[in-house]
């Protein structure tokens, strides 16, 4: 009588020893993601989505933690894997308001794929780009639509301010962030600086990453404000920087943050006035003009372009923009891309 319980064959011994640990492997790799995906869909494909498209980029779009929320949003600033000490590291903030939703996203981009095509920049800089509002006033749908934009990239930052550009803005900008970032934890910058600099740029700038961090290798890490100089003749110690873009030394930043001084002239023209308070308090001995290489957008003809470029402002308008990255080749395509036909 044929029974089940035969003693296994050599063949089945083997079989078994070969297939289970690859069942297990298999199980690991397979099903229990597939699990984490069914209990929050949203943010296993964010994560999946960053790891795969980002990897190691520097200060690129990320995943921010799926509880995040618009009053928490400050919490992803500069929490990206430490940067090794001596590389550089730069916070660019993006000056913009809660309802230019698309404008952000088209920014962010054309800085994410900056930083993810371009090796060089990625080995000499850590550039964290974060986008800057106020929460006064932030009507119920903006108030959604930045909280979306917080919890899927983690790159919003939402100060307790008004909404514009002469009312202290700036000033809540510059004061907020020691706080914010944990000055002194190590977290990128040398010496324990969170950041080397500091950048407020206008959400109508568009800057060459590559070109900046270039410039700022051979510039001093203390006590320096780099920018488009005004008066454009005083071009050793500019009084001040142009609002299109400058940026400051941390050790400015948290100045800023303990004057007395400051605090009290937080508000009016705001690249003037920070330009007084650096005059006023005696800092900032070490200035870096940029003029000409950022300049105001002129037309799309390509002698209206520097070959040296860092900046091009008054972007006001789409096709501006548009202008502006084709000309420096952020929109090419590889021509081996098999999803374009034009």
């Amino acid at each position: 009588m044929s029974t089940y319980l035969k003693k296994p064959s050599p063949y089945t011994t083997v079989s078994l020893i070969v297939l289970l640990p690859l069942t297990l492997i298999l199980c690991f790799t397979f099903l229990l993601p597939l699990s984490a995906y069914f209990r929050n869909p949203l943010a296993t494909a964010m994560a999946t989505t960053t790891s795969a498209c980002v990897g190691t980029t520097a200060g690129a779009v990320r995943a921010a933690p799926a509880a995040a929320a618009v009053d928490d949003v400050g919490d992803g600033v500069g929490s990206q894997r430490p940067a090794p000490a001596e590389l550089m590291s730069v916070l660019v903030g993006v000056h913009t308001m809660p309802g230019k939703h698309s404008r952000r996203h088209l920014i962010r981009m054309a800085y994410a794929l900056q930083q993810q095509t371009t090796p060089a920049l990625r080995a000499a800089a850590r550039v964290d780009v974060r986008f800057v509002l106020c929460s006064r006033p932030m009507p119920p749908e903006h108030r959604a639509f930045v909280a979306l934009e917080a919890r899927a990239y983690g790159d919003v930052l939402v100060l307790d301010c008004a909404e514009n550009a002469e009312d202290g803005k700036t000033y809540t900008y510059f004061a907020s962030l020691p706080a914010m970032l944990g000055s002194g934890s190590g977290s990128g910058g040398g010496g324990g600086r969170p950041y080397d600099y500091v950048m407020k740029v206008d959400d109508d700038t568009f800057l060459r990453l590559d070109a900046l961090v270039e410039t700022l290798r051979s510039a001093p890490r203390e006590d320096m404000y780099c920018g488009v100089g005004l008066p454009f003749h005083d071009r050793e110690f500019p009084p001040f920087m142009l609002g299109m873009g400058y940026l400051l030394s941390w050790d400015l930043v948290e100045w800023i943050a303990t004057s007395d001084m400051v605090r009290r002239e937080a508000k009016g023209v705001e690249d003037l006035t920070t330009g007084k308070w650096l005059n006023m308090g005696h800092k900032a001995k070490n200035r870096v003009n940029i003029f000409p290489r950022m300049y105001d957008y002129k037309s799309a003809k390509a002698e209206d372009f520097l070959e040296n470029t860092i900046g091009v402002h008054q972007l006001k308008q789409d096709i501006r923009w548009a202008h502006t990255l084709e000309h420096f080749n952020v929109t090419r395509l590889e021509p081996s891309s098999k999803l374009h036909n034009f």
